[in-house]
């Protein structure tokens, strides 16, 4: 299990959540119970929130990696043929 599943896996929970926290909140009649349902609504989009930030972070850093990766696969490959150039030379 990668970091990356993980966290998509806590995203939907709290996605899932942030819906059943709405849910009660408007179909309760209690205003404490009502109230006490919104503030876990916004609590929980704010993990959701941060969730899908560190997911981004992630993307990123991986598309950054993956650039470098095939950069350097191209540096292999040209210092390899001019390798081969300079034997083929001699």
């Amino acid at each position: 299990m990668t970091v990356k599943s993980d966290l998509e896996k806590a995203r939907i929970a709290a996605q899932s959540a942030l819906a059943n926290y709405a849910d009660f909140g408007n179909k309760t009649e209690d205003p404490m119970a009502k109230q006490m349902f919104k503030q876990m609504e916004q609590d929980m989009q704010r993990h959701i929130d941060m969730l899908n930030n560190r997911l981004s972070y992630l993307n990123q850093k991986n598309d950054l990696n993956q650039a470098q990766s095939a950069q350097q696969y191209q540096q292999q490959q040209q210092a390899k043929a001019q390798i081969k150039n300079n034997i083929l030379k001699d």
